[in-house]
């Protein structure tokens, strides 16, 4: 083997066995979520809410209408994903907070049709399989539901299965604009899913692989189809000290690739009940 494929072999070994330390040490040891962890998240929050107000009034209502490359990727019916601030990933005492954006464009669909595929939430589990394994409506009433789901979240050697209550609220603008913000409420990791001993952590207390999930979309019906935009706005707890060069490059997509992953799944879903 020649030196330069030796040495990439061996980064690779050294990728591998620096995760696999990480899931290690994310499976036993619990990471609590403190107030002052929940206190950052919401400062941040309030940031971010102040920045979409003018969108939530219509005002420049399409991220990928500001965005060159988004605007180019979503012409040419591909998904677009970038971060919203400081490369996605925001790093913060005793957590870390993930901000990414992505839309896409549904060809031929109508605004009510899309609306129809993410407000049945009692099948997101047939329109986001495998990553929705279970979803329950709680209440519902007019624009504002209260969702129960269960998730698979997986990434090389990590795999996590969480139980989120998520609060959620719609708004039309008008006949051809609509958002959507979607805040868990609850978040509790499943321990032996699958078994007879089944159960849900305490909450704030697990292997902090998320801890809050907030998501802002919106829905525009426009040049003859549907545009479906998302910022998630993700908290997990930081990276194990030592840990940082190698595995928070990971970390640090594994939210984007989970909304390209949902906008995806959308825009299948949509098509398919179309036909």
């Amino acid at each position: 083997m020649h030196g330069a494929g030796r040495e990439k072999m061996l980064s690779w070994r050294f990728r591998l066995f620096a995760l696999s330390a990480f899931v290690s040490i994310s499976s036993a040891q619990a990471a609590n979520l403190k107030v002052g962890i929940v206190e950052q998240f919401n400062d941040y929050i309030r940031e971010v809410e102040a920045r979409l107000a003018p969108r939530f009034h219509g005002e420049d209502f399409l991220w990928s209408d500001q965005s060159t490359e988004g605007r180019k990727e979503v012409a040419a019916r591909q998904i677009a994903i970038e971060p919203a601030k400081d490369k996605g990933l925001i790093e913060i005492k005793g957590g870390m907070i993930q901000d990414w954006q992505g839309a896409v464009f549904i060809k031929d669909a109508k605004l009510d049709s899309v609306l129809r595929v993410v407000q049945d939430y009692a099948n997101h589990a047939k329109y986001y399989s495998p990553d929705v394994v279970t979803s329950k409506v709680v209440s519902h009433t007019g624009d504002h539901w209260l969702v129960v789901m269960r998730t698979l979240k997986t990434k090389l050697f990590l795999s996590d299965v969480l139980e989120t209550e998520n609060d959620i609220t719609f708004e039309n603008l008008n006949a051809t604009k609509v958002y959507g913000i979607a805040k868990s409420t609850r978040i509790q990791e499943v321990a032996k899913p699958g078994k007879g001993d089944e159960h849900l952590l305490p909450e704030g207390h697990d292997r902090g692989l998320l801890w809050r999930l907030y998501g802002y979309w919106f829905y525009a019906e426009r040049d003859g189809g549907v545009y479906v935009e998302c910022e998630s706005v993700t908290l997990t707890r930081d990276v194990p000290f030592g840990m940082g060069a190698v595995v928070a490059p990971i970390i640090r997509n594994v939210p984007g690739e989970s909304l390209r992953s949902s906008l995806e799944h959308t825009r299948q879903a949509v098509l398919h009940e179309a036909h």
